[in-house]
């Protein structure tokens, strides 16, 4: 997938200082393998932080900078990696990239490990150096197979360079980094279900504390971070806190820039990194160039499948964290959906549903038997069979799987779209409630 470049917003050209995530992507979407990369500042970052900074320096810098997960949780990256324990010079430490990107209608992580790969890993080697991690897994969404061969392969140009491996440059920094393909489930996108399927497990949320910091993978010390999280890392590092702390928007809370997209019936779907703060309205226009011919903006999600709807005069929300929740939902991982005046919000609802109920793990009762529920509830009223307690059923449900009421976040993230539909949608839930046969023939 190409960055777009159509609409006059697309034509600023991508720098070093605006745009650290994507500057140096080809025209042509192939792959900057490792002699184009160096010749555009590659490794540059990397070197620095093992030649001349010890890890507690290069963490404080990030922590300074402010940068959050981007997976859609948006933890500070800086106090995660303050949570791993001393290193006690013997105990082995992980480092393991979360790139399980099964949210549906996100694609950035993608983007950027096929046409990038080895920002990725510039990323994870200077982020292993500030945890004192000797070892790193990239636990890669199964269906990525370009970006398994990509990566693979970077990987290979990094071992031959002394990027990996041990006594890095000669500085006694030791780092190993591994692709590891996943079986393609939604679940090991949370941390330590991950963590159970790296080691071979089923892959079930663990129960917390101990926290994946002092126990994670096979019981090591371990941290888990975001594709577009370690890829922030090696800008941060070059470039320095000031400078990183500079580029969102006036108003926006949180620093840097952001992968941002619109996806649906727009003119120009894509993705573009952008800073923290700007609109999603000139996200939507400038960028996405507005709805097709012929179809208008109904509703719109802000991050995923697991995020609220917004209605078309939410777009004046700035777009990072609490923007999008002074409008009531997450950002979540910043690709926004457009659902246009054509779609049955009860369908789409129905559809969501399906895909979060298959990929629940089933450990919990609320999420194993209550999202399977609602979706027999939405497939009686898609038909037009509901029955009048239907959608009270549905709100209740809404509430019993809410954050803090299931063991992981799966089904939180999973009824948050159902009830924002019900709020700004709810006559067509009500329109698919069974008349019944007394009032039909009154």
């Amino acid at each position: 997938m190409m960055l777009s470049s159509v609409g006059p917003a697309n034509r600023i050209a991508r720098s070093a200082e605006t745009h650290p995530l994507t500057w140096r992507l080809r025209d042509d979407g192939d792959a900057v393998w490792m002699s184009e990369y160096e010749a555009k500042d590659g490794y540059s970052a990397m070197k620095k932080a093992l030649q001349t900074l010890a890890p507690k320096d290069i963490a404080t810098q990030v922590k300074d900078a402010g940068l959050k997960g981007r997976g859609g949780a948006g933890f500070p990256t800086g106090v995660k990696w303050g949570l791993m324990p001393p290193n006690d010079g013997v105990t082995p430490r992980y480092l393991l990239c979360n790139a399980d990107e099964m949210e549906p209608n996100t694609w950035k992580d993608r983007l950027l490990m096929e046409q990038m790969p080895h920002l990725l890993i510039e990323g994870m080697i200077i982020s292993a150096r500030a945890l004192e991690a000797e070892t790193g897994y990239i636990f890669l969404r199964g269906e990525y197979v370009d970006a398994a061969r990509n990566l693979n392969r970077a990987l290979d140009e990094a071992r031959a360079k002394g990027y990996i491996g041990q006594n890095i440059l000669g500085t006694g920094v030791n780092f190993e980094l591994y692709v590891h393909t996943g079986a393609g489930r939604y679940i090991c996108g949370e941390e330590t279900a991950l963590i159970n399927s790296l080691e071979g497990r089923r892959a079930n949320p663990r129960s917390k504390p101990p926290f994946p910091a002092a126990v994670g993978v096979w019981g090591k010390p371990t941290c888990v971070n975001n594709v577009e999280t370690l890829s922030n890392v090696p800008a941060i590092i070059g470039n320095g806190v000031v400078w990183y702390t500079g580029i969102a928007r006036p108003g926006s809370e949180d620093h840097g820039t952001k992968m941002m997209g619109f996806s649906g019936k727009v003119k120009n779907p894509g993705v573009w990194e952008l800073p923290f703060g700007i609109t999603a309205q000139e996200l939507f226009e400038d960028y996405a160039g507005g709805m097709r011919d012929g179809y208008t903006l109904k509703a719109w999600q802000p991050g995923g499948a697991g995020t609220g709807f917004l209605l078309p005069e939410h777009l004046s929300a700035q777009m990072y964290a609490g923007g999008i929740g002074k409008v009531g939902t997450r950002m979540g991982t910043g690709l926004a959906l457009a659902i246009d005046n054509t779609v049955n919000m009860v369908s789409l609802l129905r559809n969501m549903e399906e895909f979060f109920a298959r990929e629940s793990c089933g450990w919990c009762t609320p999420c194993r038997d209550g999202l399977p529920w609602s979706v027999k509830l939405l497939r009686a009223l898609e038909r037009g069979e509901g029955q009048p307690q239907d959608i009270e059923t549905l709100l209740q449900l809404v509430g019993h799987l809410g954050p803090g009421k299931t063991f992981c976040a799966h089904a939180p993230g999973a009824v948050e779209p159902l009830g924002s539909a019900i709020k700004y949608f709810r006559d067509e839930f009500i329109a698919g409630v069974a008349i019944p046969a007394a009032a039909a023939n009154a």
